[in-house]
């Protein structure tokens, strides 16, 4: 059986999703199952909708895990993360749906993720979530987004 058997939105079209909960996220088996090394996604155009006023948010999304025994499959990632441009909901429930969605589908050893968030109403909103302390031994780099100056 070949990896890819199982994927459904890769090596084709694929729509985007039309909100996250019916956004598939797929995966595949680790191919380094047993070594503990950090896998990092960095979306610095994500995007959503203000779920009161309707209008768009944006953000700049970093997710860093450390996967057991699945990892991410990334194009079914960039289907699911796109499935936020039409979906109103706060910064802090996107940050954290994430986070949550992508351990719910690979069961990591570790995950966080920080989200960015440009401001609105002048004022820029971090989110920050892990799932607990890194493994011991990893190297974690910083997320290398800086806090929000304004145009200055």
């Amino acid at each position: 059986m070949d990896i890819s058997d199982n994927l459904t939105q890769l090596g084709g079209q694929a729509p985007l999703p039309p909100s996250p909960d019916v956004a598939v996220l797929e995966t595949v088996p680790n191919p380094h199952a047993g070594t503990d090394y950090l896998i990092r996604f960095t979306c610095p155009e994500f995007t959503s909708l203000c779920p009161v006023t309707g209008q768009p948010d944006f953000a700049h999304i970093v997710i860093d895990y450390v996967a057991d025994e699945l990892i991410v499959e990334s194009k079914s990632l960039k289907l699911f993360l796109g499935s936020f441009r039409n979906h109103g909901s706060f910064h802090e429930d996107c940050t954290l749906t994430i986070g949550k969605r992508i351990v719910e589908a690979t069961s990591p050893k570790w995950l966080r993720i920080g989200g960015y968030w440009y401001p609105r109403g002048g004022i820029p909103i971090d989110v920050f979530w892990q799932t607990g302390a890194p493994p011991q031994g990893l190297w974690v780099p910083d997320q290398g987004v800086p806090t929000y100056r304004g145009r200055g």
